[in-house]
């Protein structure tokens, strides 16, 4: 499940409209399936790689710095060792709601294996508290206006301005996975446990 940043022309009404079809799903006690993977999940080499942008090392492009959701400054590199989940997201978006409740289970459960969840949030700091609070979130997330998201998304490999949008970077920096729509399951265990299990 994927939708447009509002930045560029969201169709919320049919957004909530599939929303609805897969919440009414998880009430049924379904999973929800996979969407396309090779649609979805970008290779990094060449989602990443531009003419902008010649790296697929986190620590080698422009630092990430912005405040939190309690104000406080906060730099991608301050989890630099970790297996970092980059995850953008905002509060009007259904997808990125279903997914933090997973992220935050990831996070209790694998936290002290060295997995690091870091939202990037594109929406008012009182909205994003609020999911916050509603949904016990465990992590930190960042904030940015969403004009300035859609540049900072762009940088990182996604031009269509699709949230929520997810890169998966390993422990020297690498870029290794990166997911348009919402993180599967069955993604966290074949692209997140392995890198944790690396302690290099």
């Amino acid at each position: 499940m994927m939708v447009k940043s509002r930045t560029g022309g969201l169709l919320l009404g049919f957004a909530a409209l599939v929303a609805g079809i897969a919440f009414a799903n998880w009430k049924a006690g379904k999973q929800p399936e996979d969407t396309d993977v090779a649609e979805t999940v970008m290779a990094v080499d060449t989602t990443m790689t531009t003419a902008a942008n010649r790296t697929n090392n986190a620590w080698e492009m422009n630092p990430i710095v912005l405040p939190d959701l309690d104000g406080r400054r906060r730099a991608l590199s301050d989890w630099k060792g970790k297996v970092i989940m980059l995850n953008f997201w905002a509060s009007w978006c259904g997808p990125c709601q279903f997914e933090i409740k997973d992220f935050v289970r990831y996070q209790r459960e694998y936290g002290g294996r060295g997995l690091q969840i870091v939202g990037i949030g594109l929406d008012e700091t009182r909205k994003l508290r609020n999911v916050r609070r509603t949904l016990g979130m465990n992590y930190p997330s960042l904030v940015v206006d969403e004009s300035r998201g859609s540049v900072l998304m762009r940088k990182w490999g996604n031009r269509s301005g699709i949230v929520p949008y997810t890169i998966v970077i390993a422990r020297d920096g690498h870029l290794k996975f990166i997911q348009r729509g919402q993180f599967s399951e069955s993604a966290f265990r074949e692209r997140v446990l392995p890198l944790l299990s690396d302690a290099g």
